[in-house]
């Protein structure tokens, strides 16, 4: 097939589907015996046609038909290929996509022989199908393990039943059996094991309630648990679970840390937009810095596909009479409004069905503003919401549940919703609107404004305005100003340090003003290297648009990714009852005053969370070195209120990132759990410099699961680094 990268780079490749069913083999037809490879699981979708920028433009040259797009997972770039002919592209379409599907669907047992082949692999270097020591001790290298050579010997001998001095398949599994033996997991197997051999029915039963803290139905549970997880048919007959199995289950789903009741819709999405935190991001068309980054409508497919319900478009003049998208007066790339649209139109509503909104930054003419309500109307047909929904006027904002399939515009608007009801709007064509809020967002940031400067005025398009219902961006003057005079369909920008003045100066007005309308905070200027800032702190006054930066990972995106990771990833998160009552007083400085308001609903004033970390599994290595081997540490964040902000840390274990054990303790008390996020970082000691990063996995507190339970943790940029994990025990307890 041909890669191409450009209408100027295409270049055939070589690809095969290795044996495993798992790999995909490519080289290319120059260099030599070289190759690449990567796996079929980092592949997340398979687009069709031209459906990239990269393909559409040479689609004059290659039909649709034998062309198609591997997306990979987290930040990694497409792979654009054309085919010789339509039977080949379909056939590695369809191929692709039946071998994600059998990889999703996957259990347990079957994905850990998967890791054991994958090893095997690796490590038989001369590629004899089986194993001398030497290679062996190579192995327990790449796997992060620093075991003596004695002991990994006595491993090796006893592996070898056949006692040829080599490991084979299923000696090889032995191996890899002892070499990864979990005595943690055996410990609190044995505690609730009557005979020390199997957990009965209401031996299991015991452990979901004593441990796990299981209520409801745990006898039907237990059955369920043996049923789903036990290997052994023998055990299954005598309704026990062995140990293998007890492993199983505290390594899948619902062994895990979030709890699995929470993953899918389950919040009321029947309340006004406002009453949400909606997922959302800044300069969605930039796919790296702010300055000289490429402009692409790749960053609106993947910021949709992550389920991010609020993007940005940056529109200005273009030539031959059609707006573009870019970061204005910069030298990002530019690219056309109609796409931007288009792929909106195609992406919205694939991951999540409730309702997208498009911030439209305006500085084109009156003549460019008429074609992008043009291409707006065209492109998007009745998915565009152009009037409100009962065509009455309303006295507060629609639900996400009422907005399923619409897209909403955010942009100015002439006069105000209750005009377009008694028609005051109709005559002129052109409106002004004044043009203070987002001239330059730099500005925002720069203490040294000319005072008094004149107030622009923009021009605006009546058709462009006509487009804008429940979203009119208007311009903040005070809290004050707007508990007064500011409708419900008006919505404030800020960038970050406007918003944080406001939250420390008056927490708990802003709150209030969140509760009736929306607010939009976005990035400083200053931060040309696309870096994110805490999200969390915008939410805790209510905020409800935060929007970061989705092209750069980070802890900013961790959080993100944690707040919308619940609720069916659907991009609505609905606000904690105490920030959406009006007559509620919640001040996020200071959270104990509370009007009679009670955290929780446990009429208690506080939570104290105990995190037991016991042990890490098959860390990355950090350093491609070969010597090199970890020396982890575990820090668990709270990240929340300011009053619940904390951090702590286990100790570092020297040299062992394939089975770290810790046993330590932390403990932390939360005053306003509904806003608190956990983060574990997994570290590698480092005493002479900054700490190499491992792994981490966060989620909010509300949807941890308590007991033992293993977190599956996750690179630097989200995506699954699968089987490294961490097993915790985890106790919250209410303090008065």
């Amino acid at each position: 097939m041909r890669k191409i990268k450009s209408r100027t780079w295409k270049k055939q490749r070589y690809f095969k589907l290795q044996d495993d069913y798992m790999t995909i083999w490519y080289k290319s037809k120059k260099a030599g015996n070289t190759h690449s490879t990567f796996a079929v699981s980092d592949v997340e979708a398979i687009r069709e046609g031209h459906q990239s920028e990269v393909l559409l433009s040479i689609a004059d040259e290659f039909p649709a038909e034998r062309c198609f797009t591997l997306v990979f997972r987290g930040r990694r770039a497409n792979l654009d290929l054309v085919a010789e002919s339509a039977e080949e592209a379909q056939s590695w379409i369809r191929g692709m996509r039946k071998l994600i599907e059998n990889l999703e669907n996957m259990g347990e047992r079957e994905r850990l022989d998967q890791w054991i082949g994958d090893w095997f692999k690796k490590a038989d270097k001369n590629n004899d199908g089986r194993m001398n020591f030497k290679e062996v001790q190579d192995l327990l290298k790449m796997m992060n393990v620093d075991m003596n050579e004695h002991h990994a010997h006595r491993l090796f001998t006893m592996a070898d039943k056949s006692q040829s001095g080599t490991l084979e398949d299923d000696e090889f599994v032995l191996f890899y059996k002892m070499l990864t033996q979990r005595e943690d997991v055996l410990r609190v197997f044995q505690e609730y094991s009557v005979d020390g051999q199997k957990l009965s029915q209401s031996d299991l039963e015991d452990f979901l309630r004593e441990e796990q803290l299981e209520g409801d139905n745990v006898q039907q549970h237990a059955k369920q648990l043996i049923e789903r997880y036990e290997p052994s048919e023998t055990a299954k007959l005598l309704n026990a679970m062995t140990f293998d199995g007890f492993l199983m289950y505290l390594g899948s789903a619902e062994g895990c840390i979030f709890n699995p009741q929470q993953r899918g819709v389950y919040q009321d999405m029947s309340q006004p937009l406002c009453h949400y935190f909606i997922s959302s991001s800044h300069n969605t068309y930039l796919m790296e810095d702010q300055f000289r980054g490429q402009s692409s409508v790749e960053g609106y497919i993947r910021a949709l596909s992550r389920g991010c319900r609020c993007v940005e478009v940056d529109c200005w003049d273009g030539t031959n009479g059609e707006p573009i998208v870019y970061h204005g007066h910069t030298f990002t790339s530019k690219i056309l409004f109609k796409d931007v649209v288009n792929a909106v139109g195609n992406y919205a509503f694939k991951v999540s069905e409730y309702p997208v909104i498009l911030s439209i930054e305006n500085h084109c003419s009156v003549e460019q503003q008429r074609v992008m309500a043009q291409h707006l109307n065209r492109i998007l047909g009745d998915k565009l919401l152009k009037s409100t929904l009962d065509g009455k006027a309303p006295i507060r904002l629609p639900s996400p549940e009422d907005l399923k399939g619409k897209i909403l515009l955010k942009a100015k608007k002439i006069g105000g919703l209750e005009e377009s009801f008694n028609g005051m709007v109709e005559d002129s064509l052109t409106g002004e609107v004044s043009d203070e809020d987002e001239v330059a967002e730099i500005d925002e940031d720069n203490l040294h404004r000319e005072k008094g400067t004149k107030k622009s005025k923009q021009r605006l398009s009546k058709e462009l305005s006509d487009c804008v219902v429940y979203c009119k961006s208007v311009h903040f003057s005070s809290f004050k100003h707007s508990r007064i005079h500011s409708k419900f369909y008006e919505v404030a920008s800020f960038t970050e340090s406007k918003a944080r003045k406001h939250l420390k100066e008056a927490g708990a007005e802003f709150v209030h003003h969140n509760s009736r309308q929306l607010t939009r905070v976005y990035p400083s200027g200053f931060r040309t290297d696309s870096s994110n800032f805490n999200p969390q702190e915008m939410w805790n006054a209510g905020c409800q648009i935060v929007a970061l930066n989705f092209q750069t990972a980070g802890e900013a995106m961790d959080l993100n990714d944690s707040l919308f990771g619940q609720n069916g990833r659907c991009g609505y998160i609905l606000k904690p009852s105490f920030m959406r009552e009006v007559e509620k007083r919640f001040d996020p400085e200071m959270p104990p005053k509370r009007d009679g308001y009670q955290p929780f609903s446990l009429r208690t004033l506080y939570l104290s969370v105990f995190f037991k970390v016991i042990s890490g599994q098959q860390l990355p290595k950090v350093n491609i070195k070969e010597d090199s081997i970890v020396d982890p540490l575990v820090r668990v964040e709270i990240h929340g209120v300011p009053m619940d902000q904390a951090k702590q840390e286990t100790r570092y274990i020297e040299n062992n990132g394939f089975n770290p054990v810790w046993y330590d303790t932390l403990r932390f008390t939360i005053h306003t759990p509904e806003l608190a996020m956990v983060r574990f970082v997994v570290e590698d000691y480092d005493k002479t410099s900054k700490n190499d990063f491992v792994g981490q996995y966060t989620l909010p507190l509300s949807c941890m699961q308590q007991g033992y339970r293993h977190i599956h943790l996750l690179s630097k940029d989200g995506t699954s680094i699968p089987p490294s994990s961490l097993f915790v025990h985890i106790r919250i307890t209410a303090l008065k």
